[in-house]
Protein backbone atom coordinates (compact mmCIF):
# COMPACT_ATOMS: atom_id res chain seq x y z
CA UNK A 1 0.00 0.00 0.00
CA UNK A 2 1.27 3.48 -0.88
CA UNK A 3 2.37 6.18 1.51
CA UNK A 4 2.78 9.62 -0.01
CA UNK A 5 5.51 10.52 2.50
CA UNK A 6 7.60 7.63 1.16
CA UNK A 7 6.46 7.94 -2.47
CA UNK A 8 7.71 11.52 -2.80
CA UNK A 9 10.25 11.34 0.03
CA UNK A 10 8.84 14.30 1.89
CA UNK A 11 7.47 15.45 5.24
CA UNK A 12 4.45 17.66 5.76
CA UNK A 13 3.80 20.43 8.30
CA UNK A 14 0.35 18.99 9.13
CA UNK A 15 -2.21 16.45 8.00
CA UNK A 16 -4.25 18.99 6.00
CA UNK A 17 -1.25 19.80 3.80
CA UNK A 18 -0.47 16.08 3.50
CA UNK A 19 -4.08 15.28 2.55
CA UNK A 20 -4.26 18.04 -0.06
CA UNK A 21 -1.01 16.99 -1.70
CA UNK A 22 -2.12 13.36 -1.52
CA UNK A 23 -5.33 14.23 -3.40
CA UNK A 24 -3.35 15.98 -6.16
CA UNK A 25 -0.78 13.17 -6.30
CA UNK A 26 -3.49 10.50 -6.43
CA UNK A 27 -5.48 12.40 -9.09
CA UNK A 28 -2.38 12.48 -11.28
CA UNK A 29 -1.79 8.76 -10.63
CA UNK A 30 -5.38 7.96 -11.67
CA UNK A 31 -5.11 10.23 -14.72
CA UNK A 32 -1.95 8.44 -15.84
CA UNK A 33 -3.66 5.05 -15.53
CA UNK A 34 -6.69 6.30 -17.46
CA UNK A 35 -4.57 7.73 -20.27
CA UNK A 36 -2.79 4.38 -20.59
CA UNK A 37 -6.10 2.48 -20.59
CA UNK A 38 -7.80 4.63 -23.25
CA UNK A 39 -4.78 4.93 -25.58
CA UNK A 40 -5.44 1.65 -27.49
CA UNK A 41 -8.99 2.87 -28.19
CA UNK A 42 -7.67 6.08 -29.77
CA UNK A 43 -9.48 8.40 -27.39
CA UNK A 44 -8.72 10.34 -24.22
CA UNK A 45 -10.51 10.06 -20.88
CA UNK A 46 -12.19 13.41 -21.64
CA UNK A 47 -13.45 12.11 -24.99
CA UNK A 48 -14.75 8.99 -23.25
CA UNK A 49 -16.60 11.29 -20.84
CA UNK A 50 -18.21 13.13 -23.77
CA UNK A 51 -19.37 9.84 -25.29
CA UNK A 52 -20.80 8.69 -21.95
CA UNK A 53 -22.65 12.00 -21.51
CA UNK A 54 -24.22 11.67 -24.95
CA UNK A 55 -25.17 8.04 -24.43
CA UNK A 56 -26.67 8.81 -21.03
CA UNK A 57 -28.66 11.75 -22.36
CA UNK A 58 -30.32 9.60 -24.98
CA UNK A 59 -30.74 12.62 -27.25
CA UNK A 60 -28.54 15.17 -29.02
CA UNK A 61 -27.18 17.88 -26.71
CA UNK A 62 -25.90 21.40 -27.21
CA UNK A 63 -22.13 21.76 -26.93
CA UNK A 64 -22.54 23.99 -23.88
CA UNK A 65 -24.65 21.36 -22.11
CA UNK A 66 -21.95 18.75 -22.72
CA UNK A 67 -19.29 21.12 -21.35
CA UNK A 68 -21.35 21.71 -18.20
CA UNK A 69 -21.75 17.96 -17.58
CA UNK A 70 -18.10 17.01 -18.07
CA UNK A 71 -16.26 15.64 -15.05
CA UNK A 72 -13.10 17.48 -16.07
CA UNK A 73 -14.17 20.84 -17.44
CA UNK A 74 -11.98 21.04 -20.51
CA UNK A 75 -11.52 24.44 -22.15
CA UNK A 76 -10.75 22.50 -25.34
CA UNK A 77 -14.03 20.54 -25.35
CA UNK A 78 -14.85 21.75 -28.85
CA UNK A 79 -11.52 20.42 -30.14
CA UNK A 80 -12.15 17.12 -28.35
CA UNK A 81 -15.51 16.89 -30.10
CA UNK A 82 -13.87 17.76 -33.45
CA UNK A 83 -11.64 14.72 -33.04
CA UNK A 84 -14.57 12.48 -32.07
CA UNK A 85 -16.48 13.75 -35.11
CA UNK A 86 -13.50 13.04 -37.41
CA UNK A 87 -13.51 9.44 -36.11
CA UNK A 88 -17.27 9.17 -36.71
CA UNK A 89 -18.04 8.62 -33.00
CA UNK A 90 -20.30 11.70 -32.84
CA UNK A 91 -22.13 13.86 -35.34
CA UNK A 92 -23.08 17.52 -35.45
CA UNK A 93 -26.70 18.36 -36.07
CA UNK A 94 -27.45 21.98 -36.99
CA UNK A 95 -30.37 23.53 -35.13
CA UNK A 96 -33.11 24.39 -37.64
CA UNK A 97 -34.29 27.37 -35.56
CA UNK A 98 -30.90 28.96 -34.79
CA UNK A 99 -27.95 28.39 -37.08
CA UNK A 100 -25.54 29.43 -34.30
CA UNK A 101 -26.58 26.39 -32.26
CA UNK A 102 -25.25 22.92 -32.98
CA UNK A 103 -26.41 19.74 -31.30
CA UNK A 104 -24.10 16.77 -30.83
CA UNK A 105 -25.29 13.16 -31.09
CA UNK A 106 -23.46 9.90 -30.53
CA UNK A 107 -23.27 7.67 -33.61
CA UNK A 108 -23.63 3.90 -33.83
CA UNK A 109 -19.83 3.76 -34.08
CA UNK A 110 -19.58 5.74 -30.84
CA UNK A 111 -22.01 3.38 -29.10
CA UNK A 112 -20.05 0.40 -30.40
CA UNK A 113 -16.82 1.89 -29.01
CA UNK A 114 -18.42 2.48 -25.60
CA UNK A 115 -19.59 -1.12 -25.51
CA UNK A 116 -16.08 -2.36 -26.34
CA UNK A 117 -14.50 -0.13 -23.71
CA UNK A 118 -17.05 -1.19 -21.08
CA UNK A 119 -16.26 -4.85 -21.71
CA UNK A 120 -12.58 -4.21 -20.91
CA UNK A 121 -12.99 -1.63 -18.17
CA UNK A 122 -12.60 -2.52 -14.56
CA UNK A 123 -12.29 -0.45 -11.46
CA UNK A 124 -9.25 -2.12 -9.97
CA UNK A 125 -7.74 1.28 -9.16
CA UNK A 126 -9.88 1.04 -6.03
CA UNK A 127 -9.14 -2.62 -5.36
CA UNK A 128 -7.49 -1.82 -2.00
CA UNK A 129 -10.75 -0.32 -0.72
CA UNK A 130 -13.76 -2.28 0.43
CA UNK A 131 -17.27 -0.99 -0.31
CA UNK A 132 -17.59 0.83 3.03
CA UNK A 133 -14.20 2.53 2.64
CA UNK A 134 -15.08 3.60 -0.91
CA UNK A 135 -18.28 5.18 0.42
CA UNK A 136 -16.39 7.01 3.16
CA UNK A 137 -13.82 8.26 0.66
CA UNK A 138 -16.55 9.50 -1.66
CA UNK A 139 -18.32 11.26 1.21
CA UNK A 140 -15.08 12.93 2.34
CA UNK A 141 -14.32 14.15 -1.18
CA UNK A 142 -17.86 15.55 -1.41
CA UNK A 143 -17.31 17.27 1.93
CA UNK A 144 -14.14 18.96 0.67
CA UNK A 145 -16.05 20.48 -2.28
Amino acid sequence: MGDISKDINSRFPNNKVKALLNIVYTANWISSHQNTFFKPFGISPQQFNILRILKGAGEPLKVQTIKERMIERAPNATRLMDKLCAKNFIERIPCPDDRRVVHIAITDEGLKLLKEISSKMNFDLLENLNEEEAGILSDLLDKIR
